[in-house]
């Protein structure tokens, strides 16, 4: 008797790692939000969510990695930070090409999660202490190159990137968060270091004894995490058109949430990076429907703090079934 084995499809490459309850919980608050208020079911709304989601998209990627190997990183939000100043610097104040500026912009961040995944490998430091360490020395690099300062002066078509719906629909930064989402789908799916990491997350010594270089990938993991920060900061500048080092502050914890609310575990191994796309349209879309029932800000928080709640707790009710 033979057997037909289907082809994944990319409903199902979505919903693996336990993303099926986010996303009918993504499902039911879209319904929710299209019964109570006028304009949510609209392409307009629906095009304003993916433009403010874009920076969160991006940084929860590179936390989904993080996470995955049952670590965490609470430098992102000031990593960001930094690679906006150093962005702004060498563009603006230095006069370099965009490029260039871009170029180094990324590569300030990821010496900074490079650092951070040494001293986690090499100096045993636990990656809460590590990159609580890193937050603080990026926050105080990023103040230091303008001494407080911000910087505007961007060269118009940098802003225009993040203004102008191509085809009527994309803008540059949407189109790069789009690009970030499927590269990391593909990696996680069928790059033999996707599976790396589930098996670091599930047990480093186990892992190692299987011929994985754990140091190598634990480094690499929090290198491209502080990297896509970067790349989220070139983003959030574009939309800005300016950059001040004080931006970014508790970024980390929204990254944090949605890759939680997403279904991946904060003990590693599970999960993924289609829950991560959910949690992120989750907390957007949340957002954007309180906006639109005038809802308080403060209110807002306490709200999306209970979610995050609902969702560890979901998580630990499962394990504890299982």
């Amino acid at each position: 008797m033979s057997t037909v084995q289907s082809k994944p499809n990319v409903f199902a490459l979505f919903l693996q790692g336990g993303a099926t309850g986010p996303f009918i919980g993504l499902v039911l608050l879209c319904v929710f939000l299209s019964v109570v208020t006028d304009s949510f079911l609209s392409l307009s709304n629906f095009l304003n969510i993916l433009d403010q989601i874009t920076v969160l998209g991006i940084m929860a990627v590179g936390m989904t990695f993080v996470i995955l190997i049952a670590g965490i990183d609470l430098s992102v939000g000031s990593v960001l930070a930094l690679s906006m100043m150093v962005l702004g610097y060498l563009n603006v104040e230095a006069g370099y090409p965009m490029g260039v500026a871009i170029a180094g912009a990324l590569v300030a961040a990821a010496i900074v999660g490079a650092v951070a995944g040494l001293l986690i490998t090499e100096f045993k430091v636990p990656p809460f202490i590590a990159t609580l360490a890193m937050m603080s020395i990026a926050r105080g690099l990023a103040s230091m190159i303008t001494n407080g300062s911000q910087i505007i002066g961007f060269p118009p078509w940098f802003n225009l990137g993040a203004i102008i719906r191509y085809g009527g629909f994309l803008t540059i930064t949407v189109a790069v968060m789009l690009f970030v989402f499927v590269s990391a789908l593909l990696y996680q799916r069928f790059r033999a270091g996707g599976r790396v990491l589930y098996a670091i997350g599930g047990n480093p010594e186990v892992a190692r004894l299987a011929g994985i270089n754990v140091k190598r990938a634990t480094v690499l993991v929090y290198t491209a995490c502080a990297a896509l920060s970067g790349l989220a900061g070139i983003m959030l500048a574009a939309r800005l058109d300016a950059v001040q080092p004080t931006i970014g502050i508790a970024y980390e914890l929204d990254a944090i949430a949605a890759v939680v609310i997403g279904g991946t575990s904060l003990s590693g191994g599970t999960g993924g990076i289609g829950g991560t796309i959910i949690g992120v349209l989750i907390i957007g879309v949340l957002r954007n429907g309180l906006n639109l029932l005038s809802i308080s800000p403060f209110l807002q928080s306490v709200i999306i703090g209970l979610v995050i709640v609902f969702a560890v707790a979901a998580e630990t009710f499962k394990h504890r079934s299982n």
